[in-house]
């Protein structure tokens, strides 16, 4: 069974496999219309409970993940689920570690580094992936071998 979010709705990444994925701040109201079947949350602490599945990654506000194994392994899990499941990520704001986590996913779709966070920009926010150690982080991040 397919369950995916609708394309051009509020926040929704359409990755070049055709994959939605949602990003969004929590700071925010969660916008109408069908809930997330999974969530990613990126925060510096654990989240507040949620009605759906998912999974936090520690990453404090303007920083890096604490765990890299941890972040990729939550990054392939919701790049997976985002096949057939609406898959939300989120951090505060949603723009810094939600922007960096999307462009994340879009290189385990097969966006290059180097072009990760303009895709991302373009197609998600402008202002994803804040900070340089973000962007640094992106272009260094790699689709782990099959």
């Amino acid at each position: 069974m397919t369950e995916t979010w609708e394309p051009g709705k509020e926040g929704v990444l359409e990755l070049p496999s055709g994959r939605l994925v949602r990003g969004r701040g929590l700071i925010r109201p969660i916008p109408a219309g069908p809930r997330p079947v999974f969530g990613l949350y990126l925060l510096g602490n654990r989240p507040a409970p949620v009605a759906w599945e998912s999974r936090w990654v520690r990453w404090r506000d303007f920083g890096l993940p604490a765990d890299d194994a941890d972040t990729l392994d939550a990054l392939m899990e919701a790049w997976r689920r985002a096949e057939t499941e609406r898959v939300e990520v989120a951090c505060w704001g949603g723009r810094g570690r939600t922007g960096t986590a999307l462009a994340c996913l879009a290189i385990l779709d097969g966006v290059p580094p180097a072009e990760a966070v303009a895709f991302v920009r373009a197609h998600y926010r402008r202002g994803a992936s804040e900070t340089p150690w973000q962007r640094k982080y992106v272009a260094r991040f790699r689709r782990p071998m099959a």
